[in-house]
């Protein structure tokens, strides 16, 4: 009987295959790839038109020499690695490390680790796609030269560990941008009106929302304002002039991305975008499922397609249709067009076999397993049903020449939303009853009068951080993972909450970049790059002709910084504070978590302390000095030096001037003194002349 090989990357991918296959097939994990560029230099042959100089990855050899003998053995060997750039570049890998002959081996691929996905793959299998490979080589050099030519800048000029990459440091920039834009936002006043009015008849009052007058929407933004609106309203008569019935629908979610996943995870799971791909790769390699075996539960990760197979979109059918009846099924399934993306050739991520829902296989999987398989497999139900209904009532209430509304939803018919409901989504308070009409007579009891500030840009999340990624066109699903990881192992930035901020070690590192290198960091410029690596998978370019327009450029503007680039002191400055074990000067160091003291004699005297940036300004409460301390993640704000016995904190660099209106300190925001009293936040000083640390 003939024998075949199957090599996969994982050795759980391994057992689900096995369990699809017969006797006559062996299959073995390679443990992902076997070759690549060497750690110890650039590994790219510049001189020989970039020819990469791969080498087998140290502790590969003996895995190799077992792969040999299971090829010497086997008639014919199928590489079933993923089925994306990288798994392809694995298989050539394979191909080379293992010096299979023409003839002797095939590629095969799956969208998902089914017996029929296999068995259909097996029958038929298709040479290496050389595109692909060459995409994924193209994308390895360039980021091997931007890493292996900037990064050691960094050490020269900043700090050694340091690193710099095509995609990481974009999306440093991003996140820093966002930093400033949150500390120079100047916050605007505004007011919102809300009048009580009992209706005959009514138990519940109706809350109607200050609109405007005839002439349209109106901003109410000082009291004064205030004041001199709800006067003139004191005296008016209230009317409904107006009552729309509408329906309003609210569309079925499309099945998951990768980026629409991590997204979602993050928000309703708390799940970091490292965490989600995991566990998302259990799912798909195969899971012990009670009285079935190892069994893949999701389809491949890593896709920008919402498109579903006919099958999987049959099957999520006849389950809707049997378990919630007809009147629930969507009567077309529209795919959202993400263009000509690497990955939109696969499908959706969904579940694999859609007849084991969450509660079936709960007891099969852990905790973290069970909510992610319950999110992917609910979210792709809910994208074959049909959508939410719900009745709308909108009422307009006139008073004088001013115009109120009120509104009112009740679900209709639940639909999709039977199964599944956004992390985010937000059900609208109802401000009036359902028995008001036309008719109604409405009666004045009362104002509700609310100052607002308008809100600076919220930090970024990894949800949201990912979605800027995807909607710039920076990176593609395999790299939103890897970068976030990147920049938070750096301590580049850091996390509090779900809150992504940068630090002190992130803002130079960014700056630096910006100065000396900021096409590396223009998301316009990555962006570009990842669509020229999509034209090599289609094979529009040839993938060297990228990097021989690249390289040159990039080596000309590494060897110009190192020359203009002056060295960033960040080490060692001599403090007038004095060690307590031994009497020498105490130095500024600096760690993963930015600045602090320590003795110059270590290793003989290791004593440290935490370095407190005095910031020249006198403290609002108590008269001390303000100091600048870091979180625990490295975010730095402003606080007494007499902390914890004085509690003046500020995320804000505070100012000895005060507020004229209400005799608060303020604080320096985009150039300008703000109040930092929030109920104040008045503009003091429109451009600060004061000098700043």
């Amino acid at each position: 009987m003939p024998k075949y090989l199957v090599i996969v990357e994982s050795p759980a991918k391994a057992k689900t295959i096995k369990k699809y296959l017969g006797t006559n097939y062996e299959v073995i994990a390679s443990m992902g790839h076997v070759r690549d560029l060497p750690k110890s230099q650039m590994g790219v042959d510049i001189e020989n038109d970039y020819e990469p100089k791969y080498i087998t990855i140290r502790g590969k050899g003996e895995l190799l020499a077992t792969l040999r003998k299971a090829v010497k053995k086997s008639d014919k060997v199928y590489l079933a690695t993923d089925p994306d750039r990288e798994g392809e570049a694995i298989s050539w890998h394979l191909v080379n490390a293992l010096k299979l002959e023409e003839g002797k081996y095939k590629r095969i691929t799956f969208n998902e680790i089914t017996k029929t996905a296999v068995k259909n793959a097996i029958k038929s299998p298709r040479d290496i796609d050389m595109d692909l490979v060459d995409a994924q080589q193209a994308r390895r050099v360039l980021d091997r030269m931007v890493g292996y030519s900037i990064s050691p800048l960094l050490w020269k000029k900043v700090k050694r560990g340091l690193s710099a990459g095509r995609v990481q440091s974009a999306a440093l920039k991003l996140i820093s941008d966002r930093e400033d834009k949150i500390n120079d936002f100047i916050p605007d006043e505004y007011w919102t009106l809300d009048a009580y009015l009992t209706a005959k008849g009514v138990k519940k009052p109706v809350i109607a929302r200050f609109y405007g007058d005839e002439t349209g929407k109106l901003a109410i933004t000082s009291k004064t304002e205030m004041d001199k609106i709800t006067k003139e309203l004191k005296k008016a008569n209230y009317k409904i002039s107006e009552i729309k019935n509408s329906e309003r629908m609210r569309k079925a979610p499309l099945p998951f991305t990768t980026s629409t996943l991590q997204q979602e995870a993050s928000k309703s799971l708390n799940f970091s975008t490292q965490k989600t791909m995991r566990i998302a790769q259990q799912l798909y390699e195969g899971v012990e499922v009670k009285g079935q075996g190892l069994v893949g539960l999701i389809s491949y990760l890593r896709t920008d397609s919402t498109r579903i197979s006919e099958e999987a979109d049959k099957a999520a059918r006849e389950y809707i249709d049997k378990t919630y009846g007809e009147r629930y099924l969507a009567e077309a399934v529209v795919s959202k067009d993400r263009g000509k993306k690497i990955q939109d050739a696969h499908e959706a991520i969904r579940p694999a076999h859609t007849d084991l829902s969450p509660i079936i296989v709960k007891d099969s999987l852990s905790r973290d397993q069970f909510r992610l398989y319950s999110l992917i497999w609910k979210r792709f139900i809910a994208s074959r049903m049909k959508s939410a209904v719900y009745d709308m009532k909108s009422v307009k209430i006139t008073a004088g020449k001013y115009i109120f509304t009120a509104s009112a939803s009740k679900l209709k018919f639940d639909g999709f939303m039977s199964v599944y409901v956004e992390a985010d989504f937000e059900k609208e308070e109802d401000s009036i009853s359902a028995g008001i009409d036309e008719n109604t007579e409405l009666k004045f009891e009362k104002f509700d009068e609310v100052q607002h500030f308008t809100q600076p840009p919220a930090h970024f999340t990894e949800a949201s951080l990912v979605k800027t990624l995807e909607e710039l066109g920076i990176g593609r699903p395999s790299t939103y993972a890897p970068t976030i990881t990147t920049i938070l192992a750096r301590r580049y930035v850091a996390k509090e909450n779900k809150a992504i901020f940068i630090t002190e070690i992130g803002t130079i590192v960014n700056k630096i970049m910006v100065a000396a290198f900021p096409e590396i960091v223009d998301t316009n410029f990555t962006a570009t790059m990842e669509g020229l690596l999509d034209k090599v998978e289609t094979g529009d370019i040839e993938w060297k002709a990228i990097v021989r327009n690249f390289y040159p450029d990039l080596e000309e503007e590494v060897k110009r910084e190192e020359e203009n680039l002056e060295k960033i002191e960040i080490q060692d400055e001599v403090t007038e504070e004095i060690c307590p074990n031994c009497g020498r000067n105490l130095v500024i160091k600096y760690g993963p978590h930015g600045k602090f003291l320590a003795c110059p004699g270590f290793p003989e005297c290791k004593f440290t302390k935490p370095y407190l940036e005095k910031v020249g300004v006198a403290c609002p409460l108590c008269g001390a000095e303000v100091v600048i301390r870091k979180t625990k993640k490295g975010r730095p704000f402003y606080s007494c030096e007499r902390s914890p016995e004085c509690e003046f904190i500020s995320w804000q660099k505070p100012s000895e001037v005060q507020c004229p209106d209400c005799g608060s300190y303020t604080v320096e925001k985009g150039g300008k003194l703000v109040c930092a009293n929030k109920e104040c936040q008045k503009v003091v000083v429109k451009e600060k002349t004061i000098v700043t640390n």
